[in-house]
């Protein structure tokens, strides 16, 4: 093949790209993955995975320097000293902010996967006929059983570690050893069981290898060590990303071909042949503008990039962006509403302990408008919560033989929790190109214009009242609501602009994430969603990209892509 000709185009090698990568070049497609960022090798390039605070210049903060020059991605509960190299700087890539939004990127090979949360819950039916049922965007094309075995496909891959429950709010999945409760999350757990009939609560379930299968071994991946230094990169594989996953198992198959320091202009349009026919991107270092061509593209940039790319493919076909006829492109952006919080006190249980850094807390699904609309605001929240101890050496002030009784035992216990409220999608909120400004590589400007409403306010609201009369019901005390008033986006779950449907004129895809109006141009991100659901999304946008490939390989070999 010609050096910028391609089976395939993947546009992005996140958690979605990378499993395009590997589905794409496991079914024989010679693939290129285009990588705005620089090149990260896993291990080789994980830079602090094994430091320790004291080795750091700074003992592991950012200094004041930074957090004046970046005060967007410091917000980020991530972003340290000693992960500072895997996110984007505010300085050197703006956008414009109509409204406050906080958009946080990592910008490198295997880009947010590596400084991920890592949490994965499937959705139930209830979330895909959510929108139809309850009257808010469009109905999803898709239903749960139409993607369930896709949920099951990439779980056996990943690692994914859940306790069985059997809910229909939330589904199980393939899992590998749950992690387990410490003594006052459970006692919490059977005191807000017993008093509410509606409640779920059970351990979270995330992409940790607790008890690696063979196909976690064949990765170079281990046992996670419980060292909570994940977003560090991992030297033990022990939790999912494309760096130590996906993309090596692309990479294995020798068909694949990664480009990094690619920044994607856009998607090109040939008018007489009536399709996409490539990708047309700027090098990052030399600014050099580089054509390639493929007969099938992947659009996996992240979700307001992708909307981004989209919005800046324009042609005489297409001038307001690519498979834009209905004026969609960019609209009903939502995302999570992060902003409440509890904390309070636990009495008893003083000699009791717990082991390690567990990467997951506790969880209940959704209990509000699950099956029916029943209150006053649309759709509801996922509530989370950890309790635990203070850390040894607690007594700030104590001297001697005090400050060494004092680092002999743990304080007391204290409980945290927080919901994940579902926010509806609205034309209000959206992004588009910037009128005056680009970056430095040409390209426009992002400008974004995404806000709450009534409803997260009502939702907000709803979970203070719930939380407290549980964590009351849990016996708690000293119990302190918190609303962190952040601005959209620092939930870091962006989603939609790029919305599947059942037709053209309500939405840019079809039910296997194809382009409506661009047959060969699938987008499998977080831009694809029509709805957020209460969950955390990684685990359907991995489950929603091997399913799309599946069905473009098919319809590339049949001929209905050409």
């Amino acid at each position: 093949m010609k050096s910028n000709e391609f089976d395939a185009i993947v546009i992005g090698s996140g958690i979605s790209g990378g499993w395009a990568a590997k589905e794409l070049c496991e079914k024989g497609l010679k693939t290129l993955v285009l990588e705005r960022g620089r090149d990260v090798e896993h291990l080789k390039d994980y830079p602090t995975m094994t430091s320790s605070i004291w080795e750091m210049p700074h003992r592991n903060q950012i200094t004041l320097e930074n957090r004046i020059q970046n005060p967007v991605v410091n917000r980020c509960y991530a972003y340290k000293e000693d992960t500072a190299h895997f996110f984007v700087k505010d300085q050197e890539h703006p956008y414009e902010q109509e409204k406050p939004f906080d958009w946080v990127r990592g910008y490198q090979v295997g880009g947010k996967s590596l400084i991920w949360a890592r949490q994965t819950q499937r959705w139930s039916k209830y979330d895909f006929e959510g929108p139809a049922r309850d009257g808010f965007a469009v109905d999803w094309p898709i239903r749960y059983e139409d993607i369930a075995l896709w949920y099951s496909y990439v779980e056996r891959f990943v690692g994914i570690s859940g306790s069985y429950e059997g809910l229909d709010t939330l589904p199980d999945g393939e899992f590998l050893k749950a992690w387990e409760m410490n003594c006052v999350e459970k006692e919490i757990q059977k005191r807000i069981t017993s008093s509410f009939q509606d409640r779920d609560v059970i351990i979270g379930r995330c992409a940790h290898l607790t008890e690696p299968k063979e196909v976690h071994f064949a990765q170079g991946r281990t046992k996670c060590q419980a060292r909570n230094q994940c977003y560090r990169g991992c030297p033990f594989g022990g939790y999912f990303n494309s760096n130590s996953s996906t993309l090596p198992a692309a990479a294995k198959t020798g068909n694949l071909t990664l480009r990094p320091d690619s920044v994607v202009e856009s998607l090109i349009y040939d008018e007489r042949k009536e399709k996409v026919t490539g990708v047309r991107i700027v090098d990052r270092i030399s600014k050099e503008t580089k054509e390639y061509y493929a007969k099938v593209i992947f659009v996996n940039a992240s979700a307001l990039n992708s909307n981004l790319i989209l919005l800046n493919s324009t042609s005489s076909r297409f001038p307001n962006g690519l498979g834009n006829d209905s004026g969609l492109l960019g609209k009903y952006v939502a995302f999570h509403n992060y902003r409440g919080s509890l904390n309070a006190s636990f009495e008893g249980f003083e000699n009791e302990y717990y082991f390690g850094r567990r990467p997951t807390a506790v969880m209940m699904p959704n209990f509000r408008n699950v099956k029916k609309q029943e209150m006053d605001f649309l759709r509801g929240y996922m509530t989370f919560y950890t309790a635990g101890r203070a850390g040894f050496g607690h007594a700030d002030t104590a001297l001697g033989e005090q400050l060494k009784t004092a680092n002999s035992k743990p304080g007391p216990w204290s409980v945290y929790m927080m919901m994940q409220g579902e926010t509806i999608p609205k034309e209000s909120n959206h992004v588009r190109l910037s009128q005056d400004k680009k970056d430095e590589w040409g390209v426009p400007l992002l400008s974004i214009n995404v806000d709450y409403d009534n409803n997260d306010e009502l939702i907000l609201q709803d979970f203070f009242e719930q939380g407290e009369e549980m964590l009351v019901k849990a016996g708690c005390h000293n119990i302190s609501k918190n609303d962190s008033k952040q601005a959209p986006g620092l939930d870091i779950h962006e989603m939609g602009g790029v919305r599947m449907g059942r037709e053209s004129g309500s939405s840019l895809l079809n039910g296997y994430n194809q382009m409506h109006l661009a047959e060969n141009v699938f987008v499998t991100d977080g831009a694809c969603m029509t709805s957020t659901g209460t969950q955390n999304p990684s685990i359907t946008y991995m489950a929603l990209t091997a399913r799309a490939v599946d069905y473009a390989v098919k319809e590339l070999k049949k001929g209905a892509i050409k």
